[in-house]
Parts: structure tokens; C-alpha cells; sequence
């Protein structure tokens, strides 16, 4: 689409009074909301006020609806919950509560509401503005405004952000707190898994979800759960024998543990409940198992909130101001949501239309229709769970006669061995055999090649790093050894998973096929690094992880720089030249400044940077955080930014520097980087039976065309096979980075919500779309 950017400059506030309010049950994210939506108010001039426990105090007034200003809403980002809190409100059911509501408002002049809550919440709030002028006219037939106030406050504007943890709404991916509270599940998991190996445990898992079974669906594919029970897709008849037999299969494999996930609103296919107690009788009474219950309860809703609900809660903040200073009368209430990693509007009914569809497709029993208007994502996850967690008899798998090695290149990614194992898994079931390569191309070269099967990636989705090792040593130097290796072990197809280094290594093995016949096989890569710098792709498998690392170690950093007053903490990311983990550690974790060799900078901004700080020192926040790209320039070093800070701050400042290194290449894996990993590579390996198929001739596999070396990769809202000999086009080698990078474009976002006088290109918003249309793949954003 080829178009002028458009700048939200032109878009001026002044004289608007914007209000924002949680409302419905809490998640985690909503501070960051809140916070997105003050600080963008104000940037563009308008006026925003906080409205204190939802709905109720609106209707309340008095002290509940105040003005904020900017440091209202600083050291907020990382806590979790609402600070302005929520609760349900009866009063605001009926008529005579709204009026009062409106009277509130039109008191202050405002008349444009952002609300953050479920579809509950943003439904009163489409009422309440279709009542909006006959409220107005009442409340000046009553004498309680008059005429003049009618006319100047005719409409009201609302602009909705979904905030639940359940992914209970249609329209939108993910909805804020969603992450967040899989990151709560996935920490129990974990933890549960070591007593329960110990023991030889079965532990039954209770999650969160009434009507929805997202969290249920994605921890369980997550934590390679052996049994999940959801409501939109309950078990056939005579589940409890199937269920027992898959349990006592698993421990005559010596697997030592089960783990079974129920979701709170689970039920059979005649619709009555299933309880985890249920469960637990069961499993007891059929096979004797020690079995444990653990409900998770309201611990899912607490803690921190992960970055990607930090970053994509601020997103939605800026995006609810624009669409509010965009609104006109005619525009309907819309919802700002997210689709793949783009900020999209959608008619806020339409979605609640789409949203109650499920429901009742769920209470009529047509669980398929449920499960398809969840949408793709959704309906990806069950079918990637149900490939996953069932191995099928050996004499029901077909046999391919094929060979598919898979092997890590690069450093280590967390997540790469989720993607192992699931291309093991669906390549088993796909009827190839599955060899494993042990430390990269150097030790395929060195004949480290063994066969792997379904059980011996059994729990590798939780292990951080690289089970088969992993090294950044590229083929070109050994293409003659790995040719012999392929030949002896008869290799018919190769997936990489790896970073910048398996992309250089694909390019070189297909640059080979003119000399090697061997190298004439389908090849995949599927990115996976830290660094998020492969071209081709938005998102890599690891980036999330080390993204919640740093956030983390900023948070710790944060309260130890307010602890000390007056102090500048500068902090060295990983990422070679890709400034993603800087840019958006920023983002996440509210800091002043991120340096990246992407945008260039000299003195003068360096100056400016201090400056600013130096500004913000008389506030009441006195405390800065500056990240930095670790090659984002070669003479503006992290000590050489530190001496200079160190200096220009003397008597306002004093400042501190950390380098965080390679705990960010560590840690159990995220559970975005285990379900993106579990999922792309499931994908890769269907991707490579189909190319199998078509180049098998004559008794032999021989691809030699561009469109079988292909690199899978995550595009804007789609999974996207590309030849990765397209890509070179794409890609400055010397700097290992693609040319071109979506989330430079959040980088103003930053810049605004630090306080920063910026430019920011809006031309892809603003365009309210229909949720019919909406390519729910989503593999993306979502999980």
C-alpha cells in the first residue's frame, strides 16, 4: 500500500476531556492501558481524568472522577491489577444510574470515555451512548444542566480495550492480561512437574475459564499436558476409558508424571459439568494412581504483567486516544484490539454480537461452530494439541520411507526445543523417521547424527537452551562431510532452527546443490534467536523470553534507583545490531531513552537525553533508565555513555551501569516462545511432507529450485513460507539485521510515553474494520 504517512500532529485535543475507567474482573496489563491513555491525552492537549471504581464512580461522582497529570501515572507499568480500580456496579443497570453518570460527566465536560474491561463492561457502555442525548434532555428538563450544555455535549465518544485473562473476546487475538496470567499457569506447571517426576504424581489442574477455554487449550499445549478438558470442545462418549488408557500408556513409557488440565467451565458432551474432583475420583478409582488436585484460582490474575502485555496494552492506550480524536458523531463505538502484531479498530457490537454467538453455540451443542468463531488461532491450537499429545499405535502410522533431519544452528534460543519436539512428533506422525543432529553443522559433519523418537522429546517444551547443542559454525567449511553424512544416513529433507547463522547456512547449502546432488532435498528453516534479526520473519522463537528477562531486571533496577533518589541507571542489551530487545525492553519497562544502531545519534541527542533527565530530577520522579543496544554504536560506548552522563549529571544525578549478558539467552522459556515454537514448527514439518511428496520421483527425492529452501516466517497477521533466496534482498549481511523492521515504527511510541516531543506515523491506523474480515491466524501476536 503505497501512502503518504500520515502524522498524528494534526490531531489536536485541546478543549477534549477524556476520562478512562476499568470495569468488569482485573488483568494484568490495565495499569499499562491507563497509563498509555493519560500520557497520550496529555501529549496531544487534551485534559484526562482518572474515574476511580468503574461504572460505580461514575455513577458516585465527587471524588471519584478526578484530573490527572502526568506523574499520576508513573511507576505504575509494572504492577499488575488496577490502580484505579474496578467493581461491579449494579446501579448502573438501570436508568436512573446512568443519568446520574451523565450528570457526572457533563459536569466536567467530558465526552469522551476509554473503557478497559470484558464485553459486559463495553456493552453497558454502548448503551450508555446510545442513551447519551435523551440523557442530556432529561437532565435539563429536570434543571440539573441547561440548554447550552445540551448542545455543546450532544455526543459522547467511547472507545473500548479488552482486558480479561480468559481471551474470552471476539474480534481480537489477545486480550490484555491474557499472557500474563499463562505466564502465573506455566510457573505452577513448572513447579508442579518436579515434586510430581519425584513422586510419580498425577496432578489435575484447575485454570480459569468459565466459557472459555484459551488459557486451559494453550497452557496444556504449552506443558505437553496428556489430557486437557475445555468447554468448547468437550470429550466424545466414553472419555473416562480412552483418558485411562492414554494415562497408564504413558507411565508403561516410564513417563513418570501425568498431567491433566481442567478448565473451570468444562463440561461433556451433553453438557454437565467436569470437575477436577471429578477427574481426580476417576483416575483413582480406574487405575490406583497417587492423584493430586491443584486449583490455580485467583493467583492467575495476580503478579507482574509480562511484557507482551505491557507493550501490547501501551499500543492499545495510544490507539484508543487516536481513535477518540478521530470519532465523529457517526462513528460507532469501536474496540482496539490486535491482529497478528497490528493495531486494528472494530465495531465494538459486532464483536459482543460475535462474542455471545460462541456462547450459544456452546449451549445449543455445536461445539465445532463454537470452536471455529473462536477463530484460527484458536482452532490452530486445538488441532497443533491434538497432532501433539496422542501418539497413534505404530500400526495405524503410515510409512513415508523418508528421512528428516532436524538439527539447532546458532546460539541458544528458549523455545528452540519446544520446536524440536514438535517437529519430531508431527514428523513421526507424518510417517517420516526423525534424526536428530547434535551441535549444529559442525557435528552433522562430524557424523553426530542419531534417530529420535516420540518419547525422548517428551517434556522438552518447559527446558530452556539447546537439548542437542547448538553451535554458530556455518556448513561452507564442511560441505563435502555433511554431503557424506546426508548420503550415509540417507537425509531426504532438513529443517534448521536457528538464528541469523542457519539463514547464512541455508543460503550456502543451496548455493552448493549445482556441486552436491545431496543438497537437492526441501530445506526449512524456522527462526529462532534472541535477537529477533532474522529477515523474513516479525517475531523469533527466544525474543519473547529474553524480552521478559530484561523487563524483569529493569523492574528490580527501577525500585533499587528509587530507593537511592536521584540516580540513572545504563543498561546493555543483547541483539548484535538489531536494536529490538532495546527498543522494546524500553517499551516494557518504561524507560527514558534506547540507543540503536538503527537510528542514528550523536552528541547533541545525547545531550538532550541528559538534559531531560536533568528536567525530570525536579519532579517527583526522581529516577531514569536508559537502555542500550550493545553495538549501537562503536564509539558511543555503555562506559563511554555512562562517563558522559556521570559528568553532564554532577550535583542533579548520580548513575549506575549493568550489562545483562547472556542471562538473556537463558531461563525456562516463556510461554509465547514454547506455543510459537510448538506451532511454526509443526508447520514447518507439514510443509516439508508436502514438498516431499511433490519432488519424489523415480525412486528418489531432488528438489533444486529456489521454492524448496524456504525460511517460515511470521508476516504482519500470517505464517508465510518464503524462499530464502527472495530474502536476500531483504538483508544487510553486513550488519546481520533485515532492512526493513516492523517495530521501529512503535519506536516514537516509546519516545511519547517518556515524555519526548516526537513525530508518529499513524497511517496504519484509523481504518475501522469488520470483524467478519479479520484473518484470524494470528499465530502471532497470539499465541
Amino acid at each position: 500500500m503505497d501512502h503518504q504517512p500520515k502524522f498524528f500532529e494534526n490531531l489536536s485535543g485541546a478543549g477534549k476531556a477524556i476520562a478512562v475507567l476499568t470495569s468488569g474482573g482485573d488483568a494484568q496489563g490495565m495499569n499499562a492501558a491507563v497509563r498509555a491513555v493519560v500520557r497520550m491525552g496529555i501529549y496531544v492537549n487534551a485534559k484526562v481524568y482518572f474515574i476511580y471504581e468503574g461504572y460505580q464512580g461514575m455513577v458516585d461522582g465527587g471524588d471519584n472522577i478526578v484530573e490527572v497529570s502526568w506523574e499520576s501515572v508513573s511507576s505504575i507499568l509494572q504492577v499488575g491489577g488496577t490502580v484505579i480500580g474496578s467493581a461491579r456496579c449494579k446501579s448502573f443497570r438501570t436508568r436512573e444510574g446512568r443519568l446520574q453518570a451523565a450528570c457526572n460527566l457533563v459536569q466536567r465536560g467530558i465526552t469522551n470515555l476509554c473503557v478497559i474491561g470484558g464485553d459486559g463492561s463495553l456493552t453497558g457502555a454502548n448503551l450508555f451512548r446510545e442513551e447519551w442525548s435523551g440523557l442530556l434532555e432529561e437532565l435539563a428538563q429536570k434543571g440539573k444542566i441547561d440548554a447550552e450544555a445540551v448542545k455543546k455535549y450532544a455526543y459522547l465518544n467511547i472507545v473500548g480495550m479488552v482486558g480479561s485473562i480468559d481471551n474470552d473476546f471476539c474480534g481480537t487475538d489477545m486480550t490484555i492480561g491474557t499472557d500474563s496470567a499463562l505466564h502465573r499457569i506455566i510457573e505452577v506447571v513448572d513447579a508442579i512437574m518436579t515434586t510430581a517426576q519425584s513422586h510419580q504424581r498425577t496432578f489435575v489442574l484447575e485454570v480459569m475459564g468459565r466459557h472459555c477455554g484459551y488459557l486451559a487449550l494453550v497452557s496444556a499445549l504449552a506443558c505437553g499436558a496428556d489430557w486437557v478438558f475445555i468447554p468448547e470442545y468437550p470429550p466424545e462418549e466414553g472419555w473416562e476409558d480412552t483418558m485411562c488408557v492414554k494415562l497408564s500408556e504413558n507411565r508403561a513409557r516410564k513417563k513418570r508424571l501425568n498431567i491433566i488440565i481442567v478448565a473451570e467451565g468444562a463440561i461433556d458432551c451433553h453438557n454437565k459439568p467436569i470437575t477436577s474432583e471429578k477427574v481426580k475420583e476417576l483416575v483413582v478409582q480406574r487405575l490406583g494412581f497417587d492423584t493430586r488436585v491443584t486449583i490455580l484460582g485467583h493467583v492467575q490474575r495476580g503478579g507482574t504483567p509480562s511484557a507482551f502485555d505491557r507493550i501490547l496494552a501501551s499500543r492499545m492506550g495510544v490507539e484508543a486516544v487516536l481513535a477518540l480524536l478521530e470519532a465523529t458523531p457517526d462513528t460507532p463505538a469501536c474496540v482496539v484490539s490486535l491482529s497478528g502484531n497490528q493495531a486494528v479498530r472494530l465495531p465494538l457490537m459486532e464483536c459482543v454480537q460475535m462474542t455471545q454467538e460462541v456462547q450459544k453455540a456452546m449451549d445449543e451443542g455445536r461445539f465445532l461452530e463454537a470452536v471455529r468463531l473462536r477463530g484460527r488461532s484458536f482452532e490452530n491450537n486445538l488441532n497443533t494439541y491434538k497432532l501433539l499429545s496422542h501418539k497413534k499405535p505404530d500400526a495405524e502410522l503410515p510409512k513415508s520411507n523418508f528421512n528428516v533431519a532436524v538439527l539447532n544452528v546458532g546460539a541458544p534460543a528458549a523455545g528452540m526445543n519446544a520446536a524440536v519436539r514438535a517437529a519430531v512428533r508431527v514428523g513421526m506422525t507424518e510417517g517420516h523417521k526423525i534424526f536428530a543432529v547434535i551441535d549444529g553443522f559442525e557435528g552433522f559433519a562430524r557424523g553426530k547424527i542419531k534417530e529420535i523418537s516420540w518419547g525422548d522429546v517428551g517434556g522438552w517444551t518447559g527446558q530452556g537452551g539447546s537439548i542437542l547443542g547448538t553451535k554458530r559454525t556455518l556448513p561452507a567449511k564442511y560441505l563435502e562431510k555433511i554431503a557424506d553424512q546426508m548420503r550415509t544416513n540417507n537425509i531426504n529433507a532438513l529443517m534448521v532452527i536457528g538464528g541469523f547463522e542457519a539463514y547464512l547456512g541455508l543460503l550456502e547449502l543451496s548455493a552448493a546443490r549445482e556441486k552436491y546432488d545431496e543438497f537437492c532435498v526441501p530445506m526449512v528453516m524456522v527462526p529462532a534467536t534472541v535477537s529477533n534479526n532474522v529477515p523474513g520473519s516479525d517475531f523469533s522463537i527466544g525474543a519473547d523470553t529474553a524480552l521478559n528477562t530484561i523487563t524483569d531486571t529493569c523492574d528490580r533496577i527501577k525500585q533499587s534507583a528509587s530507593g537511592t533518589k536521584r540516580r540513572v541507571f545504563i543498561i546493555e542489551t543483547m541483539g548484535g545490531y538489531c536494536g529490538y530487545l532495546a527498543n522494546m525492553g524500553a517499551l516494557a519497562a518504561g524507560a527514558d531513552a534506547a540507543y540503536i544502531f538503527e537510528e542514528q545519534f550523536d552528541i547533541r541527542e545525547l545531550q538532550a537525553n541528559v538534559e531531560h533527565l536533568t528536567e525530570k530530577m525536579k519532579t517527583s520522579i526522581q529516577r531514569g533508565l536508559v537502555l542500550r543496544n550493545e553495538n549501537c554504536n562503536e564509539n558511543y560506548t555503555t562506559d563511554f555513555i555512562y562517563q558522559l552522563y556521570s559528568e553532564e549529571g554532577k550535583g542533579v544525578f548520580d548513575c549506575r551501569k549493568n550489562v545483562l549478558g547472556h542471562m538473556q539467552q537463558g531461563g525456562a522459556p516463556s510461554p509465547f516462545d514454547r506455543n510459537f515454537g510448538t506451532k511454526i514448527s509443526a508447520k514447518a514439518m507439514q510443509w516439508i511432507s508436502k514438498k516431499l511428496k511433490e519432488t519424489y520421483r523415480k525412486g528418489k527425492v531432488f528438489a533444486n529450485t529456489d521454492d524448496s529452501v524456504c525460511l517460515l516466517g511470521m508476516r504482519r497477521r500470517n505464517l508465510v513460507f518464503q524462499p530464502v533466496a527472495e530474502l536476500k534482498s531483504e538483508t544487510d549481511f553486513v550488519h546481520r539485521i533485515p532492512k526493513e523492521q516492523w517495530w521501529l515504527k512503535l519506536r516514537p511510541l516509546m519516545k511519547i510515553l517518556a515524555k519526548y516531543k516526537t513525530s508518529y506515523d499513524v497511517s496504519d491506523s484509523g481504518q475501522l474494520e469488520h470483524v467478519a474480515m479479520l484473518p484470524k491466524e494470528a499465530e502471532s501476536g497470539a499465541i
